[in-house]
């Protein structure tokens, strides 16, 4: 959002705040979530990348095309040990991963 628009929220009353301000999270809870999305959303990436039909990642996992959805969405419901695993049946390495991890605590796009 930009400070104009933020400006004009506040002027009418409106506070103006990030999703940890407004969800009460610790910074604990706040890296957790940050890394989940990081996660979910390189999963999707890799698999359309490397052109896999959910199907058949759910086939090398033995789950269910439902439940790559569900990671793939960044489903609550989802673990973050079925994210991983989703992410090395894709193929990704142990250096891949902690690109991830180091991508999401400086919050920025990752390139796979």
């Amino acid at each position: 959002m930009n400070r104009e628009m933020q400006r004009r929220l506040k002027a009418r009353g409106w506070s103006v705040g990030t999703a940890t301000d407004f969800l009460n999270l610790t910074p604990e809870e706040e890296r957790l979530v940050e890394l989940r999305l990081a996660l979910c959303h390189a999963v999707k990436e890799r698999r359309k990348k490397e052109k896999i039909p959910q199907e058949e990642l759910a086939e090398r996992m033995k789950t269910s095309q439902s439940r790559i959805a569900k990671i793939e969405s960044c489903d609550s419901h989802v673990s973050t040990d079925m994210m991983f695993n989703a992410y090395f049946a894709l193929g990704a390495s142990l250096r891949d991963a902690s690109r991830i991890i180091a991508a999401a605590a400086r919050k920025e796009e990752i390139i796979l």
